[in-house]
């Protein structure tokens, strides 16, 4: 005979029984229990959590990538600059478009550049150009806030907007853009100048800009300007004709240094008066190389 059965016994029920009405959740890969799915949900609301989790998952890898490209962008952006500190560049993409043009307008497209040396062009022409572009350049630290707000208040009421591009500006956007007048391209410029400020300095800056500053109809740089305008190397310039290579650096497709006309003549001779007031090639003696 077995045990009788009792009201007491009829009430209480084994701990194993109760356990397994109970439901059961599984290890996961990760040893994290996997959530039970409730039944009684809506299937609309499960599939709304489904597509929100995924959206969400896609917009982290997006961000993942994102982050990595920006990464990656701007060290190849400083790789670039490194290199060229010690690397004369062979053309820039303005000698670049510059020959295209030729080429699609039937014209010659060969483009007069010539590197050449900080220490084997004039002091005159270092000094010429300073005068003329960014008198503050030997100081500021790739803007002049002085010329940028004189620029800002005088456009308001001029036709013809100003510009305030320090030397240091106008070597990043040769070196490393494209023209145009985009704010995106104005922040990338602010970008390399900065760079070029940092990693290269002032002398560097300088020898560079000497060198692919367009001074004439596809001629860039000192060396190539003053043999095909001059007839002499880039050393032997003299402080008028350096004055005179400065004074159509505003528009060198425009004016000729060759045959200046009567408005570059008078400019000519308000830069060699600004070399005289900066004291002479002394103004950049001392100039932050690093």
């Amino acid at each position: 005979m077995g045990n009788p059965i009792t009201p007491e016994s009829m009430q209480e029920e084994p701990e194993d029984s109760i356990s397994a009405l109970e439901p059961k959740t599984f290890p996961s890969e990760n040893n994290s229990p996997l959530p039970v799915i409730d039944k009684n949900m809506p299937t609309n609301v499960m599939l709304g959590n489904e597509v929100s989790d995924r959206y969400k998952q896609i917009a982290r890898q997006v961000w993942r990538i994102s982050a990595k490209v920006m990464l990656g962008l701007v060290c190849l952006s400083v790789f670039f600059v490194v290199v060229f500190k010690f690397v004369p560049p062979l053309f820039t993409p303005l000698m670049a478009s510059r020959s295209l043009e030729a080429i699609f307008s039937g014209k010659d497209s060969h483009i007069y550049y010539e590197w050449t040396p900080y220490e084997d062009i004039s002091p005159e022409a270092a000094l010429a150009v300073v005068a003329s572009e960014d008198q503050a350049f030997p100081t500021h630290w790739g803007f002049d806030l002085g010329e940028i707000k004189k620029a800002v208040k005088q456009n308001k009421v001029r036709k013809r907007k100003r510009g305030a591009s320090t030397i240091t500006q106008q070597v990043a956007k040769n070196m490393f853009l494209w023209n145009g007048r985009s704010y995106f391209r104005k922040g990338l410029e602010a970008y390399f100048t900065i760079l070029l400020e940092v990693i290269w300095g002032k002398e560097r800056i300088l020898e560079v800009y000497l060198n692919i500053a367009e001074t004439g109809d596809r001629t860039f740089g000192v060396q190539a300007a003053s043999k095909r305008f001059f007839g002499v190397p880039a050393h032997k310039i003299s402080r008028r004709q350096a004055a005179t290579l400065a004074a159509v650096l505003p528009n060198p497709r425009r004016f000729s240094a060759r045959n200046p006309s009567g408005y570059i003549q008078g400019r000519t001779n308000f830069i060699v008066r600004q070399i005289r007031q900066l004291g002479g090639t002394a103004y950049l003696k001392d100039l932050r190389s690093f």
